[in-house]
C-alpha cells in the first residue's frame, strides 16, 4: 500500500504528478515496512539550493593507504575526551560507553553548531536529548530505532520544521504511540502533531508508524500532495510518464509485481543494454533517459538483460547484490540481510570480483546493526569467505584492521555468530594481525572456551586461535591470564581441554625465558601444580604439560630452589614416557645443583635418585617422542656435572633417544652445538657411571657414522 498527500487546491488528474513535474530532481521509493502496513513516502531533492548533498566513496582497489595522522588524532580524542562528535566510534568499538547527556552539549548553537544529525539503535536517546538540540537548525535529521523517544518528542520535531530538508523515522516504535484520551484531547484542540510548517522539506522517510495513525492527515500539511489506494502498473506507467525529471525509483520487494515483465527467455538476444526503449518492463518504455538508480531487489525485473538503469539492485549478479547491500543497510535490514545472504551464495560457490567494496559493505551493515540477528550471521560468514587467502592480495591491512574490529564486535554482540566469527579469524596472520587488539581478542577467545553454552568445534577453533597467540608471548600479561584460569577451574574442579591447554601454553611462554619463569613462581605457580596434581591424578596430559612447565623452570639456576620434587610421578607411565621422563628431567636438574640445595626431609635425595636410575632403565630408547627441541643446550648443561652421575645420565639418554629416532634432525644438531666434545669429557670423568659411558660412545658413533643428506 502506498498513500501519498492531498492537496488545498484543486489540482487535474494527477495532482501528485503535475505538482512534482517543475523539479529538477525526483527521487521515489516505495517499499513495505516490517510490523506495519504503514506507508513509505520519500521526495527527493527539488530545485532547493541548500539540498543537502552526500557522497559514498568506496574503495575499488588495494591502492587504500592507512590512516591519516588527523583520523588517528581524532580516533585518540574520542577515546579520551567526553565532549565531542563520536557517532561513527560508537558504531566501530563497542567497548567505548556512551557519556550521558551527551547531546546537551549542542544546546547552544553559537558554540556548537549541527546541520545533519543521524542517530540509530543502540543509543539510549531520550525525549531530553532531541529536546536539547532543539534550537539547531538542522537541515537533515535521521531517526531509526530510537525506542525511548516518546510522543512528547513530536514537539521537538516541529521546532525542526522551518529548516528540514530531510527527515526519516524508522521503527521510533513509542514516537506516535499516544494513548486514547490524548488522541482525543489532541482532535478537539487540533493540536495534533502534523508536518505543518515544514515548508522546505523534500525528503521525508516514514516507516514502521502504529496502525491507528492516520497518516493522510498527518502529511496532509505538505506542498506536494496527492491521495493512491494502492501502487499498480497503472500508477508506475504514470509516474514515469508524467514525471519527465525522474531520477530514481525504488520498487523493491513488491511481489504484486511478478507478472510486469516478459519472461527472460522471450526477450531477443544481445548484450546487456540500458536503453529504455529495448526493456521488456513495461511501465519503465516511456524514460526519456535511463535512470539513475532502480530498486528491483526481491522482484523477478532484476533477471532481465535489458535494464533501463545505472545502477540497479537485486539478485541477479554480484554488482546488483552489492548495490542493494549499499543501498539498504543502513535503514531496511530486512532486506540488506537477504541481500547479504546473496553475497555469501557468491562467495562460497563462485568467485567475487569485486572484494574491497564486499568487504566495506559488509562492515557498513555490521556496524549499522549491531543487535540484527541475520546480519550478524549472515555478514560474520560472507567475512569468513572474503578474507581467505584466495582474496588476501586484493586487501589493504588498514581494511583488514576494519574486518578485525567488526569481527570482534560480533563475537561480543551475537553469541550464535561465535563460530563464523572464530572462523574469520583463522584467516590472519597471529598474533601480528591482531596486535593492535591483542587483549581483547584473548579476553573474547578465553571467555569463548569458558562458556558452556558454546558448542565443541567452536572451543576447539578457539584453542587452536589461543595456542597461535599465546606462542607468540612477549610479556606477562598472557601468563598471568592463564595462571588465572587454571585458578578458575581449579575452584570448580574441572580440567577440560582447556586446562589442558592453558598449562600448555605456560610450557611454552616459559621456555628458555627466565623471566617468565621466574613470574610463574612469582604468582603462586608451584601451588597450582601442586594442587592440579591432587585434584587430577589420572589426567596424563595435564601431567606432560605441567611437568614440561616445570622442566622450563628447572633450567634456571637461581629458581630451582623453589622447586617441590615431583617424585612421585617417576614411576608413571602416562602418555608413554613423557611424564616420567619430564619428572625426572626436572629432578635431574635439582640434583646438579649439589646435596646442600636438597631440602626435603622425606623423602631423601638418596631414595629418590635410585628411583630416578630404576625409572631411566625402564625406558625403552627407541620410543617415539611427543615434544620437540630447538636446542640441545639445557640438556647438554648436565654432561659435566660429575657430582651428579644421575643426572649426567638422563642427559645422555635424553640425547641418544632423540638422536637414534630422528637422526636427521638431532645428529646435526647436537654437532652443531659442540655436543661430540662434550660427550668425549664425560668419558673421562671417574664418577661417572659405566652405562652411562657406553651410551655416550654409541651416541658419538651415531653422529659420526651419519651422513647429513645435504
Amino acid at each position: 500500500m502506498l498513500r501519498l498527500l492531498r492537496s488545498h487546491v484543486q489540482l487535474p488528474r494527477n495532482p501528485l504528478l503535475v505538482s512534482l513535474r517543475e523539479h529538477v530532481q525526483v527521487v521515489i521509493r516505495v517499499f513495505p515496512f516490517p510490523h506495519s502496513n504503514d506507508p513509505a513516502v520519500k521526495f527527493g531533492p527539488g530545485a532547493n539550493p541548500h539540498w543537502p548533498k552526500r557522497e559514498v566513496t568506496m574503495a575499488t582497489g588495494k591502492a587504500e593507504g592507512p590512516e591519516t595522522l588527523m583520523s588517528l588524532c581524532i580516533v585518540h580524542c574520542l577515546r579520551n575526551l567526553r565532549g565531542t562528535m563520536y557517532m561513527e566510534l560508537l558504531q566501530t568499538d563497542s567497548t567505548l560507553e556512551t557519556p550521558g547527556n551527551f547531546l546537551s552539549l549542542f544546546s547552544d548553537p553559537r558554540s556548537t553548531r549541527l546541520t545533519r544529525v543521524q542517530l540509530r539503535e543502540g543509543l539510549l536517546l531520550g525525549d531530553r536529548d532531541l529536546q536539547a538540540i532543539a534550537k539547531q537548525g538542522l537541515v537533515e535529521l535521521h531517526l531509526a530505532s530510537c525506542s525511548h523517544l516518546s510522543h512528547r518528542s513530536l514537539r521537538t520535531l516541529v521546532s525542526f520544521g522551518p529548516t528540514l530538508v530531510s527527515l526519516s523515522l524508522f521503527c521510533c516504535t513509542n514516537l506516535f504511540q499516544r494513548h486514547q484520551e490524548r488522541v482525543e484531547e489532541e482532535e478537539e484542540e487540533g493540536t495534533g502533531f502534523t508536518f505543518e510548517g515544514f515548508e522546505r522539506l523534500r525528503v521525508l522517510s516514514l516507516g514502521g508508524l502504529p496502525e491507528e495513525e492516520d497518516v493522510e492527515v498527518l502529511l496532509r500539511p505538505l506542498t506536494y500532495q496527492a491521495s493512491l489506494v494502492s501502487l499498480d502498473l497503472a500508477m508506475l506507467t504514470a509516474i514515469v510518464r508524467d514525471l519527465v525529471h525522474l531520477v530514481s525509483l525504488d520498487i523493491s520487494g513488491h511481489a504484486l509485481l511478478d507478472s510486469c515483465p516478459s519472461p527472460p527467455q522471450q526477450e531477443p538476444p544481445g548484450y546487456p543494454s540500458e536503453d529504455p526503449s529495448k526493456t521488456s518492463i513495461y511501465f519503465l518504455q516511456e524514460l526519456k533517459k535511463p535512470l539513475e538508480f532502480l530498486g528491483l531487489f526481491d522482484t523477478p525485473l532484476c533477471n532481465l538483460r535489458y535494464i533501463p538503469a545505472h545502477k540497479v539492485t537485486g539478485s541477479r549478479d554480484e554488482v546488483q547484490i552489492l548495490n542493494a547491500i549499499e543501498a539498504y543497510a543502513e535503514f531496511r535490514p530486512e532486506i540488506a540481510h537477504r541481500a547479504i545472504s546473496h553475497l555469501f551464495d557468491t562467495a562460497r560457490i563462485q568467485h567475487c570480483y569485486h572484494v574491497p567494496r564486499a568487504l566495506q559493505l559488509v562492515i557498513r551493515a555490521l556496524k549499522c546493526h549491531k543487535n540484527d540477528h541475520n546480519i550478524r550471521m549472515w555478514g560474520s560468514a560472507v567475512l569468513f569467505y572474503l578474507t581467505s587467502s584466495e582474496y588476501r592480495a586484493e586487501q589493504s591491512a588498514r581494511l583488514r584492521c576494519e574486518v578485525i574490529q567488526v569481527v570482534l564486535n560480533s563475537m561480543d554482540q551475537c553469541e550464535e555468530a561465535t563460530r563464523n566469527c572464530l572462523l574469520a579469524l583463522c584467516n590472519f596472520t597471529l598474533p601480528q594481525e591482531v596486535e593492535f587488539e591483542y587483549q581483547r581478542v584473548t579476553r573474547l577467545l578465553l571467555k569463548i572456551l569458558d562458556s558452556a553454552r558454546q558448542d565443541g568445534s567452536a572451543q576447539r577453533i578457539a584453542v587452536h586461535l589461543c595456542n597461535a597467540l599465546v606462542c607468540q608471548a612477549d610479556t606477562h600479561h598472557k601468563e598471568a591470564t592463564m595462571l588465572r584460569l587454571i585458578r578458575k577451574k581449579l575452584m570448580v574442579k574441572t580440567c577440560d581441554q582447556l586446562m589442558e591447554f592453558a598449562w600448555s601454553a605456560l610450557w611454552n611462554v616459559t621456555d628458555e625465558t627466565p623471566d617468565n619463569c621466574q613470574m610463574f613462581l612469582t604468582k603462586g605457580g608451584m601451588k597450582l601444580f601442586l594442587d592440579c596434581l591432587q585434584a587430577f591424578p589420572e589426567k596424563q596430559g595435564l601431567h606432560r604439560n605441567m611437568l614440561g612447565l616445570l622442566g622450563n623452570v628447572a633450567e634456571v639456576k637461581a629458581l630451582r630452589p623453589q622447586l617441590l620434587t615431583p617424585h612421585e610421578l617417576l614411576d608413571s607411565s602416562a602418555d608413554g614416557i613423557e611424564v616420567a621422563y619430564n619428572a625426572c628431567g626436572v629432578l635431574s636438574h635439582v640434583m646438579s645443583d649439589g646435596p646442600e640445595m636438597w631440602s626435603v626431609v622425606d623423602p631423601g635425595r638418596d631414595t629418590v635418585i635410585d628411583r630416578m636410575w630404576r625409572a631411566i632403565r625402564r625406558w625403552d630408547p627407541n620410543s617415539r617422542r611427543n615434544i620437540t627441541y630447538r636446542s640441545f643446550e639445557p640438556i647438554m648443561r648436565l654432561l659435566p656435572e660429575s657430582s651428579a652421575p644421575v643426572s649426567q645420565h638422563w642427559a645422555t639418554w635424553a640425547l641418544y633417544n632423540l638422536v637414534t629416532v630422528y637422526p636427521d634432525k638431532y645428529c646435526p644438531l647436537l654437532v652443531r652445538e659442540g655436543g661430540l666434545s662434550l660427550l668425549q669429557q664425560l668419558l673421562g670423568f671417574e664418577s661417572s657411571h659405566q652405562e652411562t659411558k657406553d651410551m655416550a660412545r654409541r651416541l658419538m658413533e651415531l653422529c659420526e657414522n651419519f651422513e647429513d643428506p645435504i
